[in-house]
């Protein structure tokens, strides 16, 4: 009979990954930036809802942005344009970015009088799901093309995240998309979801979510409570 050691790596890795988001974490919270880590498929939408983000709030919130990819720079350049800080981050082929990485990110373009940091993440609804960023918030995208099934194709991301942000709102007509329903899977998922139907194209939602997300940087801000 063979004799053989198994080392469970995985559940080592995630373990390290969450003991360093926590710090990472409480951090962020000392030094008053809020990070929220926005997911999403390929081709949601995720960077011009960015844009249309950043014009909601960019008078009066500092903004700093991380836009992570297997390669390429394209959305770090879009967002440049805005005049907002932005650093690309390259994952070296990895499908997500872990709380090592963004500590990394965040070092690079540095957090010093920053109020709002937004992470983009790696686009798919698996790997990033997987893995704590040290956010102070979890937020997704879905678009309407991608279809109402989607929560029960992936309920690990939809059980996490903290908002889910329903974009192409103004296609919905032309696709097999049914809101309700989308609605009532999510929640016996995640009854807590805030769930934001936006059109990032035409700007239709904006107002609500940019509201969302200015609320929750300002309770970020607050002293927490001794108990």
């Amino acid at each position: 009979m063979e004799v053989y050691k198994v080392l469970e790596i995985k559940k080592s890795v995630y373990e390290n990954n969450d003991r360093e988001a926590d710090q990472l974490r409480q951090e962020l919270k000392k030094e008053q930036t809020f990070l929220l880590n926005l997911m999403s498929s390929p081709g949601s939408g995720k960077t011009t809802t960015l844009l249309r983000t950043i014009e909601a709030l960019k008078e009066e919130l500092s903004i700093a942005i991380l836009e992570a990819d297997i390669d390429s720079d394209v959305d770090a350049h879009t967002v440049a344009k805005t005049g907002t800080r932005v650093i690309q981050l390259h994952t070296g082929g990895m499908c997500h970015l872990d709380a090592s990485m963004t500590r990394q990110g965040l070092e690079g373009i540095g957090t010093r009088e920053t109020d709002l940091v937004v992470l983009e993440n790696v686009g798919n609804l698996v790997c990033p799901a997987e893995f704590d960023t040290g956010a102070s918030k979890n937020a997704m995208i879905l678009s309407v093309p991608e279809g109402d099934d989607k929560p029960l194709k992936y309920p690990l991301m939809f059980s996490l995240v903290d908002v889910l942000l329903i974009n192409k709102i103004d296609v919905q007509e032309h696709f097999d998309f049914d809101l309700d329903i989308l609605r009532e899977r999510v929640k016996k998922i995640n009854p807590n979801l805030v769930v934001i139907p936006i059109s990032a194209k035409t700007g239709e939602g904006i107002d609500e979510w940019a509201n969302w997300l200015r609320n929750q940087v300002n309770n970020w801000n607050q002293p927490e409570l001794l108990s």
